[in-house]
């Protein structure tokens, strides 16, 4: 009776040990948000962390901008831990390929929360970022690209950009060659199935009409059509063109540039920020971008301390010059930063409790970045002013007002 009565209690304490077990794990497991992760994390040791993730193309058409932004975003982490990480905690940083390609995109981003991933600062082009999106306002997970520009990118009220927008884009742009070559005979090809691209050009035409700008041709292909550019290239040298606005991704400019020289259309070449890293085109002759503009945030060949320090490490580490897009992801670390600082958050929040927190205090705080001082509204859009950059000797060379 006895012995039955020892077994009886220990059944009993073994219970309810197992039960607490199933308790904490079920409390362990549970995010405050629809489909959102606790938001906390830990290493090995068991030691709470910071994990933040990015997206962006390391291989494919435009991999310069993805790979650029991962290797920023390491040397903005390595500053960070090592400075003492945020608000005591260290970052652990993990990224994803996403080809260029929203599927594969929203792919990368299910694979990055599976390993903890508690803020998103990605991805990097406007397609797989728009896609990526409509999963982290589902999850309530704090997003940040550093370079998704257009509208669709922080239409949701937990995503904010580093980037100028592409209305912004394409509004700067008219504005700064009404400034400069208001005497110009203008022409502007664009992708029309790209949102990236037809965006900027949307606000571009709005701007250049309102100031007065001579718009003599505008020109269209698609990614269906973008090896033979001849026939929209006659057309613009026909028209007298002078010089030509390119809101397009570096790769198609690459062609545009060694099309025109083929039937010796020399006019001046303006692009935006996907015209970063035509230097960096496999199989091009650089010396047809000799003379190109562009409008960007960033000038690796400024003068101030902070991108000195920053293009001299990037350069040190991975052999080459950073481009704007790296710029941003760094600025977005930063920014990142702050706004945890502002709001005193710690990693054992849940997803949705920090992104609660940071849509708010992302706003408060302001961000001397390699890409200017930046601010945020609640839109989620950037405050900051742009920079122009013309191509001189294979170099980004900066442009003195």
């Amino acid at each position: 009776m006895k012995e039955e009565t020892k077994m009886t209690k220990m059944k009993k304490y073994m219970g309810l040990a197992l039960a607490g077990v199933m308790a904490a794990g079920l409390l362990a497991g549970c995010g405050s948000g629809s489909g959102s992760s606790s938001g906390s994390a830990s290493s090995d040791s068991g030691e709470l962390k910071w994990v933040i993730g990015e997206i962006g193309p390391v291989t494919g058409p435009v991999a310069v901008y993805g790979q650029d932004v991962a290797d920023a975003g390491q040397i903005a982490v390595d500053e960070i831990n090592a400075a003492g990480g945020i608000n005591g905690y260290q970052i652990e940083y993990v990224t994803a390929d996403d080809e260029h390609d929203p599927e594969k995109a929203v792919n990368a981003y299910n694979s990055l929360k599976d390993k903890g991933m508690q803020i998103l600062l990605g991805t990097v082009t406007s397609g797989p970022c728009t896609a990526v999106g409509a999963v982290t306002l589902e999850d309530n997970m704090f997003q940040l690209t550093p370079s998704g520009s257009s509208k669709d990118c922080i239409a949701n009220d937990n995503a904010f950009a580093v980037c100028f927008n592409d209305p912004q884009q394409g509004t700067k742009s008219a504005e700064y060659i009404a400034s400069h070559f208001a005497d110009k005979k203008i022409a502007a090809i664009y992708d029309s199935s790209d949102i990236y691209s037809s965006g900027i050009e949307t606000n571009f035409e709005a701007k250049a009409k309102e100031l007065g700008l001579n718009i003599v041709a505008t020109e269209a292909f698609t990614q269906d059509t973008a090896t033979d550019f001849s026939a929209q290239l006659q057309k613009m040298k026909d028209a007298g063109a002078d010089f030509v606005f390119l809101p397009i991704y570096y790769s198609n400019a690459a062609t545009i540039l060694t099309q025109c020289n083929n039937i010796g259309y020399a006019p001046t070449f303006f692009g935006c920020d996907g015209m970063d890293g035509i230097l960096s085109m496999e199989n091009f002759d650089t010396s047809l971008a000799e003379g190109l503009m562009l409008l960007t945030p960033f000038a690796a060949d400024a003068t101030d301390d902070l991108t000195v320090n920053f293009v001299k490490k990037f350069e040190e580490a991975y052999g080459r010059t950073p481009n704007q897009f790296g710029a941003d992801e760094y600025d977005a670390f930063y920014a990142v930063k702050a706004a945890i600082e502002k709001a005193d958050l710690t990693p054992d929040m849940s997803t949705s409790d920090l992104c609660e927190a940071l849509k708010t205090a992302i706003t408060e705080v302001e961000v001397e970045g390699l890409t200017g001082t930046i601010t945020w509204s609640a839109s989620g859009e950037p405050d900051k002013e742009p920079k122009a950059v013309v191509i001189q000797d294979g170099k980004y060379v900066s442009i003195e007002d």
